[in-house]
């Protein structure tokens, strides 16, 4: 990740109308994606554009596409698409390319643009690094004049296809008949077809966070404030609420007492679903981030499964599942990837599993949720005034040395730095929340002397 300068972790992100994330930006993106597409596929690459429901993303959709009609491309415009539907569609239309405007569970200023490969894959980091050098220098893609020029239209009926294969991921033994679910559309990209999946598999869907206006996405609602859903399932007596963020990639769910379940706790659930269902593959390996509970991999290791962690990231995670072979993985965030249905994490997706998980086990969410018990864990920020590996550092070596010792096998430490603030985040985990507290503090002194 070092040296560049417009992608990170998922895609170029930024305040909306400011460097980078401008019209120009967009335009020149636009031009680069489909001349990388051009070189190494087709002469008129096909190009999927989607977006979420924030007003910038008229703004960037439209500049995008003028770059792929300016380097002879054909782009395709959604509409509101969820991140997965793109990825999905981009697949299924035998698209070269896939894009998704959007800055996922951000506020409504900023924005976002991530792109997926013609199997509906997000680009691996060296070819964003292409993309990235032709964005910083124009001269290097070749101009296009007369007939070599593209063009663009709109095709709103995509968003069917997307709902049909995601209705297909819920095993036809089952249905949602009977259910009442509260759907939080978080006023974004699923806001209207979410709970369309739901009621045509049978469900009686309450629909919050379907008003998008195009400044209220995520505000007060979906998968990061899932109150609202909280209480309207208590409300009407609801048997579940699903929360999705503003690109639908994620999502937060809440059982039928209004109780919110850690997103660790649900992939704990799904991987013993998935494994007692023949469904995980032969490796038996889950697939997490570095940020998931401690409790979470003692919970697998009980239940006979190899668990792997990448750096943050859903990309990571299905950058591994790739080449490892595995079939599922997850994030604490709420971010699920079933690979067998989806190419990237899916919240509507994720959600028809977990209620297929329930139907299957005959159980309430929060009973099987609390079969996962997670560990005490404290989390520090400490501002740097410089970013030294923390192995460098002899007295941040020696503290992380002892905090190990006396965790033991029952925990673990984990430093790391911010990719966005000057920060060290200092993260600490075991059964003893006395001394998980102890030692968060004493390493958060430690890197605080030594970097401040």
């Amino acid at each position: 990740m070092s040296g560049r300068k417009l992608f990170g972790t998922d895609g170029v992100r930024g305040k909306a109308n400011i460097y980078p994330m401008t019209g120009e930006v967009a335009f020149v993106l636009g031009r680069a994606v489909t001349s990388y597409f051009q070189k190494n596929f087709s002469k008129k690459p096909l190009i999927i554009i989607g977006k979420d429901t924030r007003l910038s993303c008229y703004m960037l959709e439209q500049a995008f596409s003028a770059g792929v009609c300016s380097q002879g491309g054909r782009a395709i415009l959604t509409g509101p698409l969820p991140t997965p539907g793109v990825a999905f569609v981009t697949q299924s239309m035998r698209a070269d390319a896939g894009v998704m405007i959007s800055a996922s569970h951000n506020s409504f200023e900023d924005n976002g643009i991530k792109i997926f490969d013609r199997t509906g894959h997000k680009l691996p980091d060296e070819i964003e690094l292409e993309l990235e050098k032709m964005v910083l220098d124009p001269t290097l893609i070749p101009q296009k004049t007369g007939e070599e020029l593209g063009n663009a239209k709109r095709l709103d009926e995509v968003i069917g296809r997307y709902i049909v294969h995601t209705k297909a991921a819920l095993s036809p033994q089952y249905s949602l008949e009977g259910l009442r679910i509260v759907v939080d559309g978080a006023n974004g990209a699923g806001y209207k077809l979410a709970p369309i999946v739901f009621e045509e598999l049978g469900a009686e869907v309450i629909s919050l966070g379907n008003s998008p206006n195009g400044t209220n996405i995520n505000r007060g609602c979906g998968a990061l404030h899932p109150q609202l859903c909280a209480e309207n399932v208590r409300k009407f007596r609801a048997d579940l609420g699903v929360c999705l963020d503003g690109d639908g990639d994620r999502l937060t769910i809440v059982d039928h007492s209004g109780e919110v379940i850690h997103g660790d706790k649900l992939i704990g659930l799904c991987a013993k679903f998935l494994k007692d269902n023949r469904e995980l593959g032969v490796s038996n390996e889950v697939v997490g981030t570095v940020m998931s509970n401690f409790g979470l991999e003692v919970f697998l290791s009980q239940q006979g499964m190899n668990f792997v962690r990448t750096q943050v990231g859903d990309r990571y995670i299905v950058e591994h599942m790739r080449s490892s072979g595995a079939l599922f993985g997850g994030e604490p965030s709420g971010h699920l990837v079933f690979k067998r249905y989806s190419t990237t994490g899916d919240g509507i997706l994720a959600a028809l599993k977990v209620i297929e998980s329930i139907k299957f086990y005959d159980r309430e969410l929060g009973e099987l949720a609390s079969e996962v018990e997670l560990f005490p864990q404290e989390l520090k920020n400490v501002t740097v005034a410089k970013r030294v590996p923390f192995e460098d550092v002899e007295a941040i070596r020696k503290a992380s040395a002892a905090a190990e010792q006396k965790l033991g096998k029952e925990g673990r430490i984990l430093l790391r730095y911010s990719g966005t603030e000057p920060l060290a985040r200092i993260m600490v985990e075991g059964r003893d929340q006395k001394l998980v507290s102890d030692l968060c503090a004493d390493l958060s002194e430690a890197v605080k002397k030594a970097l401040t």
